[in-house]
């Protein structure tokens, strides 16, 4: 199974990750945003396949927030599982200046 699955639909990008987030899968999930062509302005990561995530997993999502940033593009992550979620959360505990609720879905209203 591939560990990123990539659809372009004019200038937008979905990307679905289908294996833990670790240090063994984060470079093939940054080559393939890296391959992703220049016209793409809007990126999707979903991680619905992804029950795990380390901190490499962290590091994966602010490196691709942080080049989304650099290059004017948006950037979206869905899907998150219940174990992400909770790292995600003790992140902006921890270090809230790093912005990780962003990557958190909205609380119910």
């Amino acid at each position: 199974m591939s560990t990123c699955i990539t659809e372009v639909r004019g200038n937008a990008a979905f990307l679905s990750v289908h294996e833990d987030i670790d240090l063994i899968t984060r470079p093939r999930i940054e080559a393939a945003v890296g391959a992703l062509p220049g016209s793409v302005t809007e990126v999707t990561l979903s991680l619905a396949g992804a029950s795990f995530m380390d901190v490499a997993g962290l590091r994966l999502l602010h490196g691709l927030r942080d080049r989304a940033a650099g290059g004017d593009c948006g950037f979206a992550v869905t899907g998150l599982g219940l174990q992400p979620t909770r790292l995600l959360r003790l992140a902006a505990e921890i270090a809230p200046e790093e912005r990780w609720e962003d990557f958190l879905p909205a609380p119910l209203a």
